[in-house]
């Protein structure tokens, strides 16, 4: 007898592959499908030219739809309806109580949903394959097929308010079915900790980490802040190989915590708590960095690490204090060093260890808690000032935890946006907003949020980022615990939208699955159109930032023009409107990446010149290795990165660039 996990088999589709840029939804009742689709950069578009459609609860079977499918559509089929059933998707007279799913996508994942839903177990047709089935019965709840050049998918019942909550992998079933984003972003940024990494492959994930859409790496740099061969030698070959497949390399520094070797090292400057014991917090080690000799220490030991590497530039992360329990966990709270209290006790004329005592009130709490807070801002524009200084060239990171949405972080830990952000002013960084671990059960509309209470704060809108936690979180969500598939792309897409730089914490909890579609969930397109024959393609969009419009092997004209910045299968294209269509291949060299900003290209015979603008070193990959390179019209050694297909490192700052 046949089991019932043998619904579970993977049946091998056709790698035939439809660039998909529009979706319509057929009937007034839209749900949540356009949140879904969107996630991964698919528009809303008229049904007269949609590359998707949406079919709701007892849609009406029609006989051209058989025919629209596998002239190249996709249909995606929810719950029961006339139309389901002419697909071979009959609902039986049984139901199923669906709580808990397996998904092929990630078998091992649980996946529960908040309440149980009472579903018809559906009869699929022959030959579809099933990606995901109820944990219990093993009944189907969302299965695919190919028909002809298109595809049938259907779930068993709504995707849920939100478009997450119930079917985390829909969009990579449509892709599976053959139906990937036509669009897909490069810029990225991924913390890392090599700890998890010591074995790996490194040429393998710098090509995983370029290929998902990250474009600079943070490094974990406290681990390489005492010198050691061993680990000295991964961290040169991680960034060579970064290097080679386009992706830069930051210090991630998490001061006060230097390295383990410091803190072993100066027990006589470990920055205190509130009952005088070691401030050993977490993982972190804090030191006191309002020693001046602590600080000379720190400088000499971090501009050492910072010479040692190849960096492209630095993030100073979570320099302020604990804890997050605030004043109210005297064990945690800090800095109680001998040299914050005597610099307070100078100011106010007590000792702040009184807060506990005879200053146990209101005010007293006050004045310390925005003496502390302008204490954070200080050691911010000092290291600002220190890492400036260490190596020309290196962009700057500030990672800030968000005060503004959850406002009880200026007096948990001192953080303070509103002091720290004037500094872009008088310093070039950008400042990361993290997101704090209080608000990771709220929804992907927090970005569009944060973006509106910090921009008021700058003047300079352009340099605010913002960090998503991909974690285990420890509030009730459903339905997984880690952000996964349709909520992950709706956070990574929204983000993309509020902010010019997204970055994820950390690379090593985005879960497999979600690799595949990461670049496109940070791409934003806001008007796309197209037209296809047999011979001829036909592409017109807008986007507010530069963008990879998926194009596959064919050659590309760009608004009337030969276009250079062509390849892996895709067309780079500048902020702003273009028409891309078909063109017969170009002879001459082409740029297969650009890590930086592209604001213009251009070709004439074997010649191309494009313009480009970078916070940090820029890396361009060619097809081939260039005669000779000219940038701002001085000549430039094109010198490839060793072992690379020709990735050469490019100037920080915007530059010309003209290529034999």
């Amino acid at each position: 007898m046949r089991s019932r996990n043998s619904l579970f088999l993977l049946i091998p589709l056709l790698k035939t592959t439809c660039f998909a840029g529009t979706f319509a939804l057929l009937g007034p009742q839209t749900g949540s499908w356009p949140a879904v689709l969107s996630s991964v950069g698919h528009l809303p578009g008229p049904a007269t030219a949609a590359d998707i459609f949406v079919a709701p609860p007892n849609t009406p079977a029609a006989a051209d739809w058989m025919a629209k499918v596998r002239g190249g559509a996709a249909l995606i089929l929810e719950g029961s309806s006339p139309l389901a059933a002419s697909f071979g998707f009959k609902p039986g007279a049984e139901t199923v109580s669906m709580l808990h799913l397996v998904d092929i996508h990630n078998p091992a994942l649980p996946v529960i949903w908040e309440k149980a839903v009472e579903i018809p177990r559906t009869e699929v047709p022959s030959g579809a394959t099933v990606f995901a089935k109820e944990r219990w019965s093993g009944a189907p709840v969302v299965a695919g097929q190919k028909l002809g050049a298109g595809a049938v998918l259907w779930v068993a019942a709504s995707p849920g308010k939100t478009g997450y909550e119930r079917f985390p992998y829909l969009m990579q079933s449509l892709a599976g079915l053959g139906f990937e984003p036509a669009f897909r972003s490069s810029k990225l940024w991924a913390f890392f900790d090599y700890s998890y990494r010591t074995r790996a492959d490194l040429d393998y994930l710098a090509t995983r980490w370029r290929e998902a859409g990250i474009s600079a790496l943070h490094v974990a740099s406290w681990h390489f802040y005492d010198p050691a061969p061993d680990r000295d030698e991964y961290l040169k070959r991680l960034i060579e190989a970064c290097h080679r497949h386009g992706v830069l390399v930051y210090a991630w520094v998490e001061l006060p915590h230097v390295s383990e070797g410091f803190w072993n090292a100066h027990p006589e400057w470990r920055e205190k708590t509130a009952v005088l014991q070691d401030a050993q917090l977490d993982w972190r080690k804090l030191m006191n960095l309002q020693n001046r000799d602590c600080v000379a220490a720190v400088r000499t030991g971090l501009q050492q690490m910072i010479g040692r590497f190849d960096w492209d530039g630095v993030n100073l992360a979570e320099l302020y204090f604990e804890s997050l329990e605030g004043a109210g966990n005297p064990a945690r709270f800090t800095p109680m060093n001998a040299d914050a209290r005597a610099a307070f006790r100078a100011e106010s004329g007590w000792d702040p260890l009184e807060i506990w005592k005879s200053h146990n009130d209101a005010k007293s709490l006050r004045q310390y808690l925005d003496f502390r807070a302008n204490l954070a801002r200080k050691m911010q524009e000092e290291w600002l000032n220190t890492v400036e200084g260490f190596k020309s060239g290196l962009d700057v990171v500030l990672t800030h935890v968000d005060d503004r949405f959850d406002t009880g972080m200026k007096d948990s830990i001192g953080a303070d946006a509103s002091r720290v952000l004037p500094l872009l002013d008088t310093h070039s960084f950008s400042f990361l907003i993290e997101d704090p671990a209080t608000v990771w059960n709220l929804g992907p509309q927090r970005y569009p949020e944060i973006a509106k209470r910090y921009q008021p704060l700058t003047t300079h809108p352009d340099k605010l980022a913002i960090d998503i936690n991909i974690v285990d979180r420890y509030q009730d969500v459903y339905p997984t615990k880690q952000q996964t598939g349709a909520e992950l792309f709706q956070l990574v897409h929204l983000a993309s939208k509020a902010f010019p730089r997204v970055a994820l914490y950390f690379e090593n909890s985005i879960l497999k699955p979600d690799l595949g579609l990461l670049a496109a969930s940070s791409a934003v397109v806001t008007k796309y159109s197209g037209t296809k024959t047999k011979d001829h393609r036909r592409v017109s969009l807008e986007s507010p930032s530069d963008v990879e419009l998926v194009w596959g092997n064919d050659g590309a004209m760009v608004d009337g023009k030969a276009w250079p910045a062509t390849g892996k299968g895709v067309v780079r294209l500048p902020a702003g409107s273009h028409v891309v269509e078909t063109a017969s291949h170009r002879d001459g060299i082409a740029i297969t990446d650009l890590n930086a900003r592209l604001k213009s290209a251009s070709a004439e015979g074997k010649r191309v010149a494009f313009e480009y603008s970078s916070d940090s070193r820029a890396v361009v990959r060619f097809d081939r290795r260039p005669q000779a390179m000219e940038i701002d019209g001085t000549a430039f050694p094109a010198t490839c990165v060793e072992g690379s297909d020709c990735a050469i490192l490019l100037p920080k700052g915007g530059h010309k660039v003209l290529v034999n």
